[in-house]
Formats: structure tokens, C-alpha cells, sequence
């Protein structure tokens, strides 16, 4: 499932434990593809703590509590990890993470957590949803076998790298645009992991991430920029995309473009997609200001003049998605859509 769609479920699920309907759901995927970001921002667009248990790092007692004696019986004592109704928010995510990585003892230990929300004595607090995730077994990691009475504690949903919702999440990350242009010229490298050949550094949304620090770190010293390129995402991606940036010399200049200079297009495909990658940047840059309408202008006379309608449609597409409806607003807009009505209808 893409991740856009996933967060959506995500959301309603974490609303439904205040309405007592919620069901725990667990995460599967790859390593790198974005699992714990998922879960940050649920979080994060509601302002809800998350309470982040690494359960392959656990002893069963970690989980459980360590019994004491009380008179003639025995008690247990909570952990403090666990979210408390006392001392916590009355909503939150409890997210048990690497529990496919956790062994068979203290994944046995979380069967009456995930299920009747409770462990012993302790209760979780209404309102807080429960949330686990792992790596599949193919995936080369340390994993064991989901044992089938947890696995019916959860419903169940695979996420997978969808570079339409990777693009819309680097731009409002503020990622660099020309990672976002690299990636939207070779959309396969968005991930690209095979598990057999048990590579070190490999493609991924996560070490994408990394790459992008890569680029502000090191951009200025290209004798050490291919190197630390390679060392993010592995030898062949970081050396097409050091390749790529090399090239981008030959840009056009995008401050003639936005004073709607007559500017020659690229040939290049290359070339078209990171001037489309910077377009869309500069209009976040503009959104809300006082010349935020001409440069959306601009760059919609820019469009139109792309040799590949599709190219922008892209770009159209990616800044609509960042600045939103004042895009409509703009009186090039309607002279644009006009012009690529008939594919648009198409392709839909």
C-alpha cells in the first residue's frame, strides 16, 4: 500500500481509540521504506506523543514489570515506559517497533497488551492506539516468525515506496531539488534493494534522506561528494546522481524564467526535470507573499512552453500540490489547462 493511503488509515485509527473501535494494526515492509516516519507523522498532525518501545532490544521482565513481594503475594511493578494515564496525555501512540525482530519470549509477552490492552494489573489508557512494525523475512534482517496468535491481534498492511508520495513529502520537508529532480528522472532508484546480493548502502526513502545531507554538506567539494553520494545510497545510484548534479551547470537561468525573460528550454530530459524540481522550490518560496501570483504566472508560461506536455503536467501537478487552490487563481492557469485539457482527459 502507497504511503499516502496508509497514513490516511493510520489517522482514522488512532481517532477510533477515543471511540473505543480501534483495532491495532501492524506495519510490514522493507528496511528503509519509511515504517517509524509513518508513524512519526500520524503523530505529529495530531500533536500526540509517541511512546516508541524497541521490542528486539527487550527481555520479557522489560515488558512484563519485575514481581515484587507485597505481604503474602506478589505484585508487579509497572514499567515506566508504558504510557500511563496519570502521568501522560489522554491520547497517544504506543508503537511497538521491531517486532519481528523481538524473540518469541517477549513477543509472547505483548499478546494480552496488543489484544485486551492490558498486561496484568496495568491497563493502557483510552485513547491511545497501538501500532507495531517489522521487517519481512526476506528482507535479510534479524526476524522470526510472527507467531499466528499475534499475528490475529493485528490487521495487516504492507507499505511500499511510491515516488508520487515521496515527491510531495520532500517538498514540504524542504528537501533538495535536486534530489527531488534525480529521482523524478530515475524514479527506479527510489528503492531498490535486493536482499540476496546483501548490499551495504542501498537506494531507499530513508538513506535518500541521508543523501540529501550528503548534498549540503559536501556540495561544494565534488572531490568528495561522489564518494559520500556512494556511501549513502550505494556505488551505482550515488555515481548516476553525482553525475547528474555535475550536468546541472548547464540549467537555464531560473531568475530569467521568473521574470519571464525569453529563456531557450533544454533538450536534455535530465535538464527539463531539475528545472521543473527548482520551479516548483522557488513557488514555495513565493507562496503567501506579495509576488507569489506572478511567479506562479511565470512558471505556468513556463509550462506551456515544455516540448513534452507531460513534463508539464508534472510540473503543474507538484506545485499545485505545494501552494494549493491560489495556483487556480491565476489567470495563465485556465490559458494552460486549456492547452493540455485533451491529455489530462486521456490519461484519466
Amino acid at each position: 500500500m502507497r504511503p499516502a493511503h496508509l497514513i490516511t488509515i493510520l489517522e482514522r485509527e488512532f481517532l477510533s481509540a477515543r471511540e473505543g473501535s480501534h483495532t491495532p494494526v501492524m506495519l510490514w515492509g522493507p528496511p528503509g521504506v519509511g515504517k517509524s516516519q509513518i508513524i512519526t507523522e500520524v503523530a505529529a498532525k495530531h500533536k500526540a506523543p509517541v511512546v516508541d518501545i524497541r521490542l528486539s532490544q527487550m527481555e520479557p521482565s522489560d515488558l512484563r514489570g519485575i514481581p515484587f513481594r507485597v505481604g503474602d503475594k506478589v505484585e508487579w511493578a509497572v514499567p515506566a515506559m508504558l504510557p500511563d494515564a496519570q502521568r501522560d496525555p489522554p491520547f497517544g501512540i504506543l508503537f511497538l517497533d521491531e517486532i519481528t525482530s523481538a524473540p518469541p519470549s517477549v513477543s509472547a509477552a505483548a499478546y494480552q497488551l496488543i489484544l485486551d490492552r492490558r498486561l496484568g494489573a496495568y491497563q493502557v489508557p483510552e485513547g491511545w492506539a497501538i501500532f507495531a512494525a517489522g521487517n519481512r523475512q526476506g528482507d535479510r534482517g534479524v526476524t522470526y516468525t510472527m507467531p499466528a496468535p499475534l499475528a490475529n491481534r493485528f490487521s495487516h498492511f504492507e507499505i511500499e515506496a511510491n515516488l508520487e508520495d515521496w515527491v510531495n513529502w520532500a517538498y514540504a520537508s524542504g528537501m533538495d531539488e535536486r534530489l527531488i529532480a534525480f529521482l523524478r528522472f530515475k524514479p527506479e532508484r527510489l528503492f531498490d534493494f535486493d536482499p540476496a546480493h546483501n548490499p551495504v548502502a542501498f537506494p531507499s526513502p530513508r538513506s535518500w534522506e541521508f543523501t540529501h545531507r550528503a548534498l549540503q554538506k559536501f556540495g561544494e567539494t565534488p572531490d568528495l561528494l561522489r564518494d559520500t553520494l556512494q556511501a549513502c545510497v550505494g556505488p551505482a545510484a550515488g555515481t548516476e546522481l553525482f553525475a547528474f548534479v555535475e550536468n546541472l551547470h548547464r540549467m537555464p537561468d531560473l531568475d530569467a524564467i521568473l521574470r519571464g525573460d525569453a529563456v531557450e528550454i533544454p533538450q536534455e530530459i535530465d535538464l527539463q526535470y531539475a528545472v521543473a524540481a527548482a520551479l516548483v522550490t522557488r513557488a514555495i518560496r513565493a507562496k503567501g507573499s506579495p509576488e507569489a501570483a506572478d511567479v506562479y504566472g511565470r512558471i505556468l508560461d513556463f509550462a506551456s512552453k515544455l516540448p513534452l506536455r507531460e513534463m508539464g503536467i508534472m510540473l503543474v501537478s507538484d506545485m499545485h500540490r505545494a501552494v494549493g487552490q491560489a495556483l487556480f487563481a491565476v489567470p495563465q492557469f485556465s490559458l494552460w489547462a486549456n492547452a493540455v485539457a485533451d491529455l489530462m482527459l486521456y490519461e484519466m
